[in-house]
């Protein structure tokens, strides 16, 4: 017997500010896949006859639309992503094919054969985020190590990414040279004690720390910063 999950899948992160998510049904699966959508910046409409007391809460506020009815051709119109979480396997394949036949990323739930992308168990840590997937071949073993992994990365590590940003923002707008340059501060900042420093309470100011690791002759003299010559007499 051939093996279904011989060919792993590619891992992308995807940015979904502003994009079209479709989600046909409206059960507590679907209601999870809502949230994590607009968790992530989604435009959301979802497609169902009858809705969960969340997801009717999250239209009252108008947070997403509703179309309150089934599924019909057409409905996947302009959407950028689609998720499909019923238990008609006529509507699941319906929809499937739709999303194909438009290019959509397409993932019908808990069944493989009818998605483009699977979705993986993630560690989120502001900016940081672990994906892990088997490919579909093991949930069970994924969800395992995304435990284990948010034990290990705690949430300290959302400072300290977010403070490396900020920073890293400094450099790439200050220090001309590129990478030759730039790197080796990159790397000194990374093999510090800065991490240590946030586990213990304190997350300096990105302006502390690009003053610590940047040396004072790869930042450009700005005018008007140069100290006055000095006047005789």
């Amino acid at each position: 017997m051939s093996d279904p999950y011989s060919d792993p899948y590619y891992p992308v992160f995807l940015d979904l500010r502003g994009r079209l998510a479709v989600v046909v049904g409206g059960g507590s699966v679907a209601e999870r896949k809502i949230a994590t959508l607009l968790e992530y910046g989604a435009d959301v409409v979802c497609v169902a006859p009858l809705v969960t007391p969340g997801v009717d809460a999250l239209v009252a506020q108008g947070l997403i639309e509703h179309e309150e009815r089934g599924y019909v051709r057409g409905d996947l119109a302009g959407a950028f992503i689609v998720v499909c979480a019923t238990d008609s396997t006529e509507v699941n394949r319906a929809v499937y094919q739709e999303a194909e036949g438009q290019g959509c990323l397409v993932n019908v739930v808990d069944i493989p054969e009818l998605c483009n992308f699977i979705v993986p168990s993630i560690v989120k840590r502001g900016p940081l985020q672990i994906a892990i997937s088997t490919g579909g071949a093991a949930p069970v073993v994924a969800k395992r190590m995304r435990c284990e992994l948010e034990e290990h990365y705690g949430e300290e590590w959302e400072c300290y990414v977010r403070l490396l940003g900020r920073v890293r923002c400094l450099i790439m707008d200050r220090v001309p040279g590129g990478e030759p340059v730039r790197k080796p501060i990159f790397e000194a900042i990374a093999a510090s004690d800065l991490f240590d420093r946030v586990m213990g309470g304190v997350c300096p100011d990105a302006e502390d720390v690009f003053a610590e690791f940047v040396p004072a002759e790869v930042v450009p003299v700005v005018a008007g910063d140069e100290e006055p010559a000095p006047t005789e007499g």
